[in-house]
């Protein structure tokens, strides 16, 4: 994974509590390339790290650029981003990386709530591009809240529809989704609330339709009981017990063994690792459904194992 030194090139105000921030190369080199769904890791001050997508062009490699929204309860990251971050400040950036990649599909529906939009944006340039039928609802508290609501429909006319919750109310899930529409993928992004919704409507449409990023953790993440398990590391031999108040990540940094991470809430993907052996008791909030049945990798941030013992590539 790429660790990167960019500048803030520029920062300017995209909606009601929301920044724009383009980010470049000191010297103007050009940037990894990367594909609509994915993030970075911004590393802040004081330990803070925080993931954000990306939101711009991905044939434009002079510049990354993300859009951050202030949260009323922010556990300090978008607190920095907009009060203390400014124009010629350099960052260490982390990725891209990409855990909600676009497939391949003739129609695409698209739904986004508030920030929801940000990874949307190049995803639909991008279907737009490849001549498929799409369409965008895009909700948000009010017009003013939306950040590229404007440029959206003035690009793409009705094809994109911007509906603000104090105007319409929330958004017509059931009309949306109500029955199922074949050949179509649907991705979604935005609060848990709207995930949630729509994750049970889309129940109907069949496997593999519906791909979702989220910002938090699902509402029960982490549940299920929490025993003590061994694990044993493939490359180095090396064995631990992770008890019932650790996860498996925390015992492996106790222990010195180096292992990327993030989020440590399991929504971000960095700390994602092979499985050998065992079966892993998934409690993220990324991997879709036939990952999990899969068994072959996990976020060892927040799951843990249905067995005695797991065996990891690490």
């Amino acid at each position: 994974m790429t660790d990167l030194e960019l500048v803030v090139a520029r920062k300017e105000t995209a909606a009601e509590g929301v920044v724009c921030l383009t980010l470049r190369r000191p010297g103007g080199e050009p940037l990894p390339p990367w594909e609509p769904g994915a993030h970075v890791d911004l590393l802040l001050a004081d330990g803070l790290e925080r993931q954000y997508s990306l939101c711009g062009d991905p044939g434009d490699r002079s510049a990354l650029t993300v859009a951050v929204l202030r949260e009323p309860e922010s556990r300090g990251g978008s607190t920095f981003v907009h009060e203390r971050l400014a124009e010629g400040a350099v960052l260490r950036v982390r990725g891209p990386r990409n855990n909600f990649a676009l497939t391949g599909s003739p129609r695409y529906l698209f739904l986004a709530g508030g920030i929801g939009i940000t990874p949307i944006v190049p995803m639909v340039a991008e279907a737009d591009a490849r001549g498929a039928d799409w369409r965008l609802v895009y909700g948000g508290r009010s017009r003013a809240s939306m950040a590229f609501a404007d440029a959206l429909t003035a690009k793409y006319g009705d094809r994109v529809r911007v509906l603000p919750e104090d105007e319409t109310g929330l958004l017509p899930l059931d009309e949306l989704l109500g029955t199922p529409e074949p050949d179509t993928a649907v991705y979604c992004c935005g609060p848990e609330p709207l995930l949630a919704a729509v994750e049970e409507r889309c129940a109907a449409w069949g496997p593999g339709v519906l791909h979702v990023e989220r910002f938090a953790p699902r509402d029960d993440a982490g549940a299920g009981p929490r025993e003590s398990f061994e694990v044993e590391l493939a490359v180095s031999g090396r064995t631990f017990t992770v008890p019932g108040d650790k996860s498996i990540l925390e015992v492996l940094e106790d222990a010195g063994v180096p292992v990327l991470s993030s989020c440590q809430e399991g929504t971000c993907g960095t700390c994602e690792t092979d499985v050998r052996e065992g079966v892993p008791d998934h409690r993220d909030s990324l991997l879709t459904d036939e990952e999990r049945a899969a068994g072959e990798t996990m976020l060892i941030c927040v799951s843990r194992s249905c067995g005695p013992r797991l065996v990891l590539e690490l």
